[in-house]
Protein backbone atom coordinates (compact mmCIF):
# COMPACT_ATOMS: atom_id res chain seq x y z
CA UNK A 1 0.00 0.00 0.00
CA UNK A 2 1.42 3.37 -1.36
CA UNK A 3 2.50 5.91 1.78
CA UNK A 4 0.06 9.14 1.42
CA UNK A 5 1.55 12.23 -0.11
CA UNK A 6 1.80 14.23 3.13
CA UNK A 7 3.40 11.20 4.86
CA UNK A 8 6.49 11.03 2.16
CA UNK A 9 7.00 14.61 2.42
CA UNK A 10 6.49 14.70 6.67
CA UNK A 11 9.54 12.00 6.58
CA UNK A 12 11.87 13.69 4.35
CA UNK A 13 11.50 17.11 6.24
CA UNK A 14 11.98 15.19 9.39
CA UNK A 15 15.27 13.33 7.68
CA UNK A 16 16.32 17.11 7.13
CA UNK A 17 16.03 17.97 10.33
CA UNK A 18 17.90 14.88 12.10
CA UNK A 19 20.64 15.43 9.98
CA UNK A 20 21.49 19.39 10.13
CA UNK A 21 19.91 20.39 6.96
CA UNK A 22 17.36 22.50 8.56
CA UNK A 23 19.98 24.15 11.80
CA UNK A 24 17.86 24.32 15.18
CA UNK A 25 15.75 27.59 15.28
CA UNK A 26 16.05 27.61 11.62
CA UNK A 27 13.56 28.69 9.76
CA UNK A 28 11.84 25.85 7.41
CA UNK A 29 11.27 27.39 3.44
CA UNK A 30 7.56 29.14 3.07
CA UNK A 31 4.67 27.02 2.04
CA UNK A 32 4.94 28.28 -1.42
CA UNK A 33 8.50 27.22 -1.31
CA UNK A 34 7.26 23.33 -0.20
CA UNK A 35 4.26 23.52 -2.41
CA UNK A 36 6.78 23.85 -5.31
CA UNK A 37 9.42 21.70 -4.13
CA UNK A 38 7.25 18.56 -3.55
CA UNK A 39 4.76 19.54 -6.12
CA UNK A 40 1.99 19.10 -3.92
CA UNK A 41 -1.24 20.84 -2.70
CA UNK A 42 -1.25 23.63 -0.19
CA UNK A 43 -3.48 21.35 2.47
CA UNK A 44 -0.75 18.37 1.56
CA UNK A 45 2.09 20.59 3.02
CA UNK A 46 0.45 21.96 5.86
CA UNK A 47 -0.75 18.05 7.26
CA UNK A 48 2.97 17.18 6.57
CA UNK A 49 3.47 20.33 9.04
CA UNK A 50 1.14 19.80 11.38
CA UNK A 51 2.32 16.22 11.68
CA UNK A 52 5.58 17.78 12.35
CA UNK A 53 4.77 20.02 15.00
CA UNK A 54 2.95 16.96 16.72
CA UNK A 55 5.86 15.14 17.24
CA UNK A 56 8.09 18.29 18.67
CA UNK A 57 10.33 19.21 15.46
CA UNK A 58 8.66 22.41 14.17
CA UNK A 59 6.74 25.57 15.87
CA UNK A 60 4.84 27.41 13.78
CA UNK A 61 4.62 31.10 14.01
CA UNK A 62 1.53 33.10 12.49
CA UNK A 63 3.08 35.90 9.80
CA UNK A 64 7.15 34.74 10.83
CA UNK A 65 7.16 30.53 9.55
CA UNK A 66 7.97 27.35 10.56
CA UNK A 67 10.66 27.23 12.91
CA UNK A 68 12.81 24.39 13.40
CA UNK A 69 12.96 23.45 17.43
CA UNK A 70 14.46 19.87 17.38
CA UNK A 71 17.59 18.97 19.54
CA UNK A 72 19.25 15.24 19.49
CA UNK A 73 19.11 13.88 22.88
CA UNK A 74 22.42 11.79 23.95
CA UNK A 75 20.18 8.98 25.73
CA UNK A 76 18.26 6.85 23.48
CA UNK A 77 14.69 8.46 23.31
CA UNK A 78 11.38 6.64 22.28
CA UNK A 79 8.10 8.69 21.58
CA UNK A 80 5.20 8.82 23.28
CA UNK A 81 2.70 10.62 21.18
CA UNK A 82 3.65 8.79 18.20
CA UNK A 83 3.97 4.84 17.51
CA UNK A 84 6.94 3.90 16.17
CA UNK A 85 8.51 0.06 15.81
CA UNK A 86 11.56 -0.13 17.64
CA UNK A 87 14.06 -0.25 14.46
CA UNK A 88 12.14 2.98 13.39
CA UNK A 89 13.32 4.46 17.07
CA UNK A 90 17.02 3.00 16.81
CA UNK A 91 17.31 4.28 13.08
CA UNK A 92 16.00 8.11 14.40
CA UNK A 93 17.88 8.25 17.33
CA UNK A 94 21.04 7.54 14.38
CA UNK A 95 21.66 3.86 16.04
CA UNK A 96 22.40 0.35 14.78
CA UNK A 97 19.48 -2.07 15.97
CA UNK A 98 19.05 -5.94 16.30
CA UNK A 99 16.86 -8.10 17.59
CA UNK A 100 16.90 -11.65 19.22
CA UNK A 101 13.95 -13.97 19.50
CA UNK A 102 14.32 -15.43 22.63
CA UNK A 103 10.82 -17.06 23.00
CA UNK A 104 8.42 -18.24 20.24
CA UNK A 105 4.94 -20.05 20.93
CA UNK A 106 1.60 -19.95 20.44
CA UNK A 107 -0.76 -19.77 23.18
CA UNK A 108 -4.87 -19.51 24.28
CA UNK A 109 -5.76 -16.71 26.53
CA UNK A 110 -6.46 -17.75 30.09
CA UNK A 111 -8.00 -15.72 32.83
CA UNK A 112 -4.95 -14.45 33.84
CA UNK A 113 -3.36 -13.47 30.53
CA UNK A 114 -6.58 -12.02 29.86
CA UNK A 115 -6.58 -9.74 33.10
CA UNK A 116 -2.79 -9.00 32.13
CA UNK A 117 -3.37 -7.71 28.50
CA UNK A 118 -6.97 -7.41 27.76
CA UNK A 119 -7.37 -10.40 25.31
CA UNK A 120 -10.33 -11.89 25.78
CA UNK A 121 -10.34 -15.51 27.24
CA UNK A 122 -9.74 -18.19 24.68
CA UNK A 123 -7.90 -16.35 22.27
CA UNK A 124 -5.49 -17.50 19.81
CA UNK A 125 -2.10 -15.36 20.60
CA UNK A 126 1.56 -15.48 19.69
CA UNK A 127 3.74 -14.85 22.46
CA UNK A 128 7.34 -14.02 21.88
CA UNK A 129 10.14 -12.43 24.56
CA UNK A 130 12.35 -10.12 22.34
CA UNK A 131 15.79 -8.55 22.98
CA UNK A 132 16.61 -5.42 21.42
CA UNK A 133 20.18 -4.58 21.19
CA UNK A 134 21.51 -0.77 20.03
CA UNK A 135 24.76 -0.79 19.03
CA UNK A 136 25.49 -3.58 20.59
CA UNK A 137 24.37 -3.37 23.95
CA UNK A 138 21.22 -4.85 25.12
CA UNK A 139 18.78 -2.49 26.28
CA UNK A 140 14.97 -3.73 25.82
CA UNK A 141 13.24 -6.86 26.86
CA UNK A 142 9.57 -7.21 24.94
CA UNK A 143 6.96 -9.56 26.31
CA UNK A 144 4.59 -9.54 23.22
CA UNK A 145 1.04 -10.85 22.36
CA UNK A 146 -0.13 -10.20 19.10
CA UNK A 147 -3.96 -11.66 18.24
CA UNK A 148 -3.50 -14.63 15.09
CA UNK A 149 -6.63 -13.80 13.60
CA UNK A 150 -5.09 -10.15 12.56
CA UNK A 151 -1.15 -10.89 12.40
CA UNK A 152 -1.33 -14.19 10.30
CA UNK A 153 1.72 -16.38 9.58
CA UNK A 154 3.77 -14.67 12.36
CA UNK A 155 7.13 -15.83 12.31
CA UNK A 156 10.98 -15.79 14.06
CA UNK A 157 12.76 -14.00 11.26
CA UNK A 158 9.56 -12.02 10.84
CA UNK A 159 9.95 -10.81 14.62
CA UNK A 160 13.82 -10.64 14.36
CA UNK A 161 13.35 -7.89 11.30
CA UNK A 162 10.37 -5.83 12.14
CA UNK A 163 7.12 -7.12 12.99
CA UNK A 164 5.34 -3.73 12.10
CA UNK A 165 7.15 -3.42 8.49
CA UNK A 166 5.47 -7.22 8.18
CA UNK A 167 2.34 -5.85 9.40
CA UNK A 168 1.40 -2.72 7.28
CA UNK A 169 3.88 -3.71 3.78
CA UNK A 170 2.84 -7.72 3.67
CA UNK A 171 -0.55 -7.46 5.58
CA UNK A 172 -1.73 -4.34 4.73
CA UNK A 173 -2.49 -3.53 8.36
CA UNK A 174 -3.20 0.32 9.60
CA UNK A 175 -1.82 0.56 12.55
CA UNK A 176 -4.16 3.42 14.35
CA UNK A 177 -3.33 3.81 18.28
CA UNK A 178 -2.08 2.57 21.73
CA UNK A 179 -2.94 2.85 25.08
CA UNK A 180 0.10 3.26 27.33
CA UNK A 181 0.92 2.64 31.18
CA UNK A 182 4.71 3.58 32.16
CA UNK A 183 5.78 2.24 35.10
CA UNK A 184 8.91 1.46 37.03
CA UNK A 185 9.12 -2.22 38.50
CA UNK A 186 11.83 -4.48 40.30
CA UNK A 187 13.73 -6.31 38.21
CA UNK A 188 12.67 -10.62 37.73
CA UNK A 189 15.23 -12.88 37.00
CA UNK A 190 14.55 -13.01 33.33
CA UNK A 191 15.59 -8.94 32.91
CA UNK A 192 18.60 -9.92 35.40
CA UNK A 193 19.77 -12.79 32.95
CA UNK A 194 19.66 -10.68 29.69
CA UNK A 195 20.27 -7.04 30.36
CA UNK A 196 22.94 -5.97 32.39
CA UNK A 197 21.50 -3.59 34.78
CA UNK A 198 24.69 -3.04 37.38
CA UNK A 199 23.52 -1.41 40.40
CA UNK A 200 20.43 -1.44 39.12
CA UNK A 201 17.65 -3.27 40.75
CA UNK A 202 14.62 -2.08 38.51
CA UNK A 203 13.48 -1.18 35.01
CA UNK A 204 11.30 1.15 33.26
CA UNK A 205 8.47 -0.60 32.12
CA UNK A 206 6.15 0.60 29.64
CA UNK A 207 2.82 -1.91 28.40
CA UNK A 208 0.51 -0.55 25.80
CA UNK A 209 -2.29 -1.86 23.98
CA UNK A 210 -2.53 -1.47 20.20
CA UNK A 211 -5.42 -1.47 17.96
CA UNK A 212 -6.40 -1.34 14.30
CA UNK A 213 -8.17 1.05 11.71
CA UNK A 214 -11.35 -1.89 12.40
CA UNK A 215 -10.64 -0.68 16.47
CA UNK A 216 -9.51 -4.18 16.96
CA UNK A 217 -6.41 -4.89 19.94
CA UNK A 218 -3.76 -6.76 17.36
CA UNK A 219 -1.10 -6.45 20.41
CA UNK A 220 0.09 -6.26 23.87
CA UNK A 221 3.35 -5.27 24.63
CA UNK A 222 5.39 -4.58 27.92
CA UNK A 223 8.81 -3.06 26.98
CA UNK A 224 11.42 -3.28 29.90
CA UNK A 225 14.01 -0.93 29.69
CA UNK A 226 17.22 -0.69 31.16
CA UNK A 227 17.02 2.81 33.23
CA UNK A 228 20.14 4.01 32.42
CA UNK A 229 19.29 4.39 28.73
CA UNK A 230 15.95 5.18 28.88
CA UNK A 231 14.12 8.31 28.00
CA UNK A 232 10.63 9.33 26.80
CA UNK A 233 10.37 11.99 25.11
CA UNK A 234 6.69 13.79 24.19
CA UNK A 235 5.67 17.08 22.80
CA UNK A 236 2.93 18.61 25.04
CA UNK A 237 0.68 21.76 23.60
CA UNK A 238 -1.72 23.26 26.23
CA UNK A 239 -5.43 23.97 24.91
CA UNK A 240 -6.51 27.29 25.29
CA UNK A 241 -10.84 26.69 26.80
Amino acid sequence: MPKAKYVEIYQDLKNKIETGEYEFQELLPSENQLIVTYDCSRNTIRRAISTLVTDGYVQTMQGKGVRNIFQPTIQTSFTIGGIESFKESAIRNHQVPETKVLYFTEIIADKKIAHRTGFPVGAELYYLQRLHYLDGTALILNHNYFLKDVVTNLTKKIAENSIYEYLENVLHISIVNSKRVMTVEKMTEIDEKYLNLGDYNCLAVVSSQTYNSDGVMFEYTQSRHRPDYFRFQDNAVRRII
